[in-house]
């Protein structure tokens, strides 16, 4: 008998829609135990998310500063084959939930010496987010094999209007001619076909290699186009992380003129900066091919396309 840990947190639910299926093969399998750990903050993110509230977030969330969680279900000494982790992005870094578990004594306790398969849903930008979690696990002690991506089915400039509504009101359906919000069904439920590949592997033993598990099904996706913007973005998100921190912790009024400023600048960005920006990048790109192919490579790893 195999033992499975699936970790995970989501505000809007669609994640824990994916990683139910993802992991269905798991559940059903007589020969397979699934345990499941939702995480549970202790002030619950509401949803829809009110506008406030959810820049409020922004500071922590980057600078990896976790909030407090409900005690877990599981036991921190128990014994697990496989550890999934499936995590929403936030502000192109990993959920506060997330950060949370793996960043507690229970959390780096159930994933050291463990193999660990990432699960992530996102609007697209998901590289740097993967980056810090790649580094917790490796803290812990556990062994990365495996992420799976799964990113919204709009493109770039038409989620920037849909993923924000469907936050802040709740709504994700189609308008306007733009796609509605979230990962397309069909995606959601060809995720079957992951869990379908982890069983086999479990029962094969091979999540006692260091080698990958999903290699082949196109489990990790990267747009080149994305991956100089993410870098600029989450290095501007740093920058002004640290600048609102100084007002004080979450809900301090101190800090509500730099949040302010932050909302006028992100709303400039999108409008300004990021056309403009994917606009050079379509110009410039030939110039940066192989460095840009060299960087694909390396964030699609370890799944692979």
């Amino acid at each position: 008998m195999k033992r499975v840990l699936l970790v995970h947190f989501s505000q809007t639910g669609q994640l824990t829609r994916l990683a139910r299926r993802l992991s269905s093969p798991l559940a059903g399998a007589g020969d397979v135990e699934l345990v499941e750990e939702v995480l549970r903050p202790r002030r619950p993110y509401p949803f829809p998310w009110p506008a406030w509230r959810f820049l409020d977030v922004m500071p922590e969330t980057v600078l990896l500063e976790p909030p407090v969680l409900e005690p877990f279900a599981v036991g921190a000494d128990e014994h697990f084959d496989l550890v999934v982790l499936a995590y929403q992005v936030w502000y192109l870094a990993p959920s506060g939930p997330m950060t949370a578990f793996l960043k507690s004594e229970t959390g780096k306790r159930l994933l050291r010496g463990r193999p660990v398969v990432t699960v992530i849903a996102c609007r697209n930008m998901w590289l740097l987010a993967q980056e810090s979690v790649k580094r917790l696990v490796q803290e812990a002690g556990g062994r990365l094999l495996d992420n799976v991506v799964f990113t919204d089915q709009g493109g770039t400039l038409a989620t920037f209007v849909t993923t924000p509504r469907w936050l802040l009101t709740g709504r994700r359906n189609s308008f306007w001619g733009l796609p509605a919000a979230g990962v397309a069904e069909e995606e959601i439920t060809s995720a079957a076909r992951f869990g379908l590949a982890l069983l086999d592997a479990l029962r094969a033993g091979r999540e006692c290699k260091d080698a990958p598990m999903l290699a082949g099904l196109g489990a990790a996706r990267v747009d080149p186009k994305l991956i100089f913007s993410e870098r600029a973005a989450r290095r501007a998100f740093s920058a002004w992380s640290r600048l609102i921190r100084l007002g004080g912790g979450p809900g301090s009024i101190a800090r509500v003129p730099m949040l302010a400023l932050f909302s006028v600048y992100l709303v400039a960005m999108i409008l300004t900066v990021v056309p403009t920006s994917l606009l050079v990048q379509r110009i410039t790109r030939p110039l940066f091919a192989a460095r840009l192919r060299s960087l694909q490579t390396y964030y699609e790893l370890p799944s692979g396309r």
